[in-house]
């Protein structure tokens, strides 16, 4: 199962291929995708990115996770969420959002099992 492509950023919005919801800031996987709502976790900018977030597309068996910080990265990424990550044995990029979309897309077009997390707004 492949990792579905994204089709759509501008600030606020996002669109991903074969669903026909729209996010403002969502989760991929290989095989699906879904709306990113921080407060499920307790997220907020600072600190930021809480492993709880990622628990669901970890889950998925892939073998690298993107995070989109926002287009001016603003979102944090606590060292202490990217080790827990790496302890999962999945490798992880941290990029401004449309710098990790591309890369997300080109690793889709690659047939690579990758999964992410996008901030599309700050």
């Amino acid at each position: 199962m492949s990792s579905p492509e994204i089709i759509f950023l501008s600030w606020g919005h996002m669109k991903v291929k074969g669903c026909a919801t729209s996010y403002k800031d969502c989760k991929v996987w290989p095989g699906g995708s879904r709306a990113w709502d921080w407060r499920e976790t307790g997220t907020d900018h600072y600190p930021g990115v809480q492993p709880a977030d990622l628990e669901e597309v970890l889950k998925k068996r892939i073998d690298l996770l993107l995070i989109g910080r926002g287009m001016n990265e603003a979102l944090q990424v606590p060292s202490t969420t990217l080790d827990f990550v790496k302890q999962r044995g999945v490798d992880v990029r941290v990029l401004q959002t449309e710098k990790a979309v591309a890369e997300y897309n080109k690793l889709v077009s690659q047939g690579a099992k990758v999964g992410g997390v996008f901030h599309s707004t700050c």
